[in-house]
């Protein structure tokens, strides 16, 4: 038996049929180079004959003395978990990503552990993929990737190799609580004797940001986020888009510019939301804010590559409230206005402690996490998307001689946050999952060309 943290009760109690709080990730393969064409029926039945279930994948909810729990499910149905499944023809991406859409939609049963594995046949081009889904209170994204990616191997030799729910589980790393809104605030509730300590630095920083706010409009804005179509209460019905783009364009911008990956990628999102909105007629005057987790290792350089000896001890992850600029037109000045309040972001921790970072973030987000939870105060919409980057592999990666594509996160829409903007890095590659209420925000597949339109307009503005 385990106790569940105040936190994963959090996001048991956020979930509604409206809003599912699991957590995903789609990954594309292709079949080895000498794999029969029944390849994805034979790996199915490897793992169905992989029956041992370990931590935390073994675990369902239970409840000692009015308190969830965590207990081991000596009734385990890997049937229910493990699903294998077929695309209906043509079998394209399309297909594809209206399953996963789907899935996402779908709360899980308390009941049973609260995950799902799901291996998709009937992709074109000697492809398969795989879609997986726990939930929040069991796993944080930034763990599940880690998970997954212990899954795989840069061996495309390697064969037998056991599936997510057959890995020993790792600890949960406390750096990673402050890349979200919730262990921010929840971070600071659970150690407040702890943390009572860094309330001078908190405080003086916070009385500066405040300061600051006052006398200049626009580092107000970042605090009063305009009301968006981006904003309001949603239904169940999920729409999943994803695509891949190619690191070296990206990189080749950030040379011209001076900025990191993180700025570029930050403004392509903005470009893409500003076009989408202006297409439904619903772009603020006000520019838009986004919640942005972001890495706070020192740099020497600004074009987002690491210099030897640069980084400091251990990882550091803050949030930042970043304006995106969607009133400026213009791509390039937009990117560079968005590097600098990136960069104010980053200079405001620049001397604090890890500890003081996370109990600066969870007082300034407290109003944006009540907005959220209650809706009663609007004018605390403190910010209007996420936008969030996890690193993954850097190698090439195989899963039992099966070459990865592309993984693209799937992360969680919720009322009064219609819209997730996650990516994660592989190889050459960035990849987006953008996840949405389907109603709400209508054809959001499109942002997918918007993404594609504005880093050819930062390329454009690079030539010239």
């Amino acid at each position: 038996m385990k106790p569940l943290s105040p936190t994963d009760q959090l996001f048991l109690w956020l979930e509604k049929r409206q809003q599912p709080m699991h957590v995903g990730g789609l990954q594309i393969f292709s079949f080895p180079d000498d794999a029969p064409d029944d390849y994805v029926a034979r790996l199915a039945e490897q793992l169905r004959n992989d029956t041992e279930v370990t931590e935390p994948f073994n675990r369902r909810l239970d409840s000692r003395l009015a308190q969830p729990v965590w207990v081991h499910d000596k009734h385990l149905d890997l049937e229910h978990h493990f699903r294998f499944e077929a695309l209906p023809t043509p079998g394209r991406i399309r297909e594809l990503l209206g399953f996963v859409s789907a899935e996402h939609s779908h709360l899980m049963d308390r009941e049973r552990p609260l995950w799902e594995f799901h291996l998709i046949e009937g992709l074109g081009d000697r492809q398969f993929a795989v879609y997986t889904k726990v939930h929040h209170s069991l796993m944080d994204g930034v763990s599940a990737m880690r998970m997954f990616q212990r899954m795989l191997s840069t061996d495309p030799s390697k064969r037998n190799m056991p599936p997510i729910w057959d890995l020993l589980a790792r600890p949960r790393r406390d750096d990673n609580r402050s890349s979200s809104l919730w262990r921010s605030i929840s971070h600071l509730l659970e150690e407040s004797g702890k943390q009572l300590g860094t309330m001078p630095t908190v405080a003086r920083e916070l009385l500066r940001t405040i300061n600051t706010a006052r006398k200049d409009p626009v580092y107000n804005s970042i605090f009063h986020a305009p009301r968006s179509i981006l904003n309001q209460k949603i239904t169940g019905s999920r729409r999943f888009a994803a695509q891949s783009y190619c690191l070296k364009r990206i990189k080749a911008v950030c040379h011209t510019y001076g900025t990191t990956v993180n700025d570029v990628v930050t403004a392509m999102c903005a470009s893409a939301l500003r076009t989408y909105l202006m297409n439904q007629d619903a772009l603020p005057e006000k520019p838009l804010i986004a919640m942005v987790p972001v890495s706070l290792r020192k740099y020497e350089k600004s074009t987002g590559d690491k210099t030897e000896g640069s980084q400091t001890e251990g990882n550091q992850v803050g949030v930042i409230l970043a304006n995106l600029y969607t009133d400026e037109s213009h791509a390039g000045t937009r990117l560079r206005k968005i590097h600098q309040s990136m960069q104010e972001g980053k200079d405001r921790y620049a001397h604090m402690s890890p500890e003081e970072i996370v109990n600066y973030t969870a007082l300034t987000l407290a109003p944006a996490a009540f907005h959220l939870l209650t809706g009663v105060a609007p004018k605390w919409q403190t910010f209007n998307v996420v936008i969030s980057n996890v690193p993954g592999p850097k190698e090439t990666c195989y899963w039992n001689g099966a070459k990865l594509e592309g993984m693209y996160p799937v992360s969680i829409a919720m009322d009064r946050l219609g819209l997730n903007m996650t990516l994660t890095s592989y190889k050459d590659q960035i990849e987006f999952g953008l996840i949405g209420c389907r109603r709400t925000l209508p054809s959001l597949q499109r942002m997918l060309d918007y993404l594609e339109d504005g880093l050819v307009e930062l390329e454009e503005g690079a030539v010239s």
